[in-house]
């Protein structure tokens, strides 16, 4: 709940703040107060001061954090013989932890631990679902991308300065291994990648059979049999993104196999965005 609450303000804040980059109706100077306000004052006891490494529907840190680095950057510029307004002071501690996550999924950069990626270059975070953590990421490294970008900066990686078109390209490579750039030569979004994708979703929507084809009604019970069925789905879930493969980059096509076959919107939404950044030829 506390990450919540720090991510809700840091958005009531960009919604109602006045000025430069407020990303709202640029009018309202009391409740961006006051919401920047409850940021400096609670922040440390929210989870500003520790660093994650993961961006879910469980824990909005990383998330938060980049966000409010973007707002230190538009108060701070890149920095380069600039003096640090006490606003932007303030804020300095978010691109400091912003930097630090995006630093731990850049090969060769300081903080980057080898170990969270497969052999296959897929990041790996949990073996459930672990492509919910690829997504999100993939989605943080282009915002982040595009903030640095836009302020001249770059993320800071021990000594090194990592620029934005470095994230953005370790962004596009897990998008490409999503889509089929991968060992197995298989997309994990059903529907798309020339016939290799899942045909067994962990989803009832996908297993069951329509009601034109089967008009009779279908009990609870009767359904386990298309959960366990090895037949092919009914119904092609386009554009669905599965749980996805193993840190061995193996995956089991069972909707018994949840862990790696069920889609959710907290996977599928955060790859929107990233592909909508890469659809406009920003991540060249």
């Amino acid at each position: 709940m506390q990450d919540e609450l720090l991510w809700a303000a840091a958005w009531l804040h960009l919604a109602t703040a006045a000025g430069k980059g407020g990303g709202g109706a640029g009018n309202n100077s009391t409740a961006d107060a006051y919401y920047l306000s409850y940021i400096y004052s609670n922040g440390h006891t929210l989870g500003a001061e520790q660093d994650d490494f993961t961006f879910s529907w469980d824990d909005k840190r990383s998330g938060t954090k980049v966000l409010l680095a973007n707002w230190f950057l538009q108060l701070h510029g890149g920095g380069a013989g600039g003096k640090t307004s006490p606003a932007a002071a303030a804020l300095q501690l978010y691109k400091a932890h912003a930097d630090s996550y995006v630093c731990s999924l850049v090969p060769g950069a300081a903080g980057f631990q080898s170990s969270q990626y497969t052999p296959g270059g897929l990041l790996f975070k949990e073996g459930d679902s672990n492509m919910q953590y690829v997504t999100s990421a993939a989605f943080l490294l282009l915002a982040y991308a595009k903030h640095l970008a836009g302020a001249g900066a770059a993320a800071s990686c021990g000594r090194a300065a990592v620029p934005p078109a470095a994230l953005a390209a370790v962004a596009r490579r897990q998008v490409d291994y999503i889509l089929g750039a991968n060992p197995a030569g298989m997309s994990y979004m059903v529907g798309f990648g020339g016939g290799r994708f899942p045909r067994r979703v962990h989803h009832r929507g996908a297993s069951m059979p329509a009601v034109r084809d089967h008009p009779a009604r279908i009990g609870c019970d009767e359904g386990f049999r298309y959960l366990h069925s090895p037949e092919a789905d009914a119904n092609v879930l386009v554009g669905a993104v599965v749980g996805g493969p193993d840190g061995g980059d193996g995956y089991t096509d069972s909707r018994d196999n949840y862990a790696q076959a069920e889609p959710s919107t907290y996977t599928n939404v955060p790859l929107v965005g990233a592909l909508a950044f890469l659809a406009g030829g920003r991540g060249h």
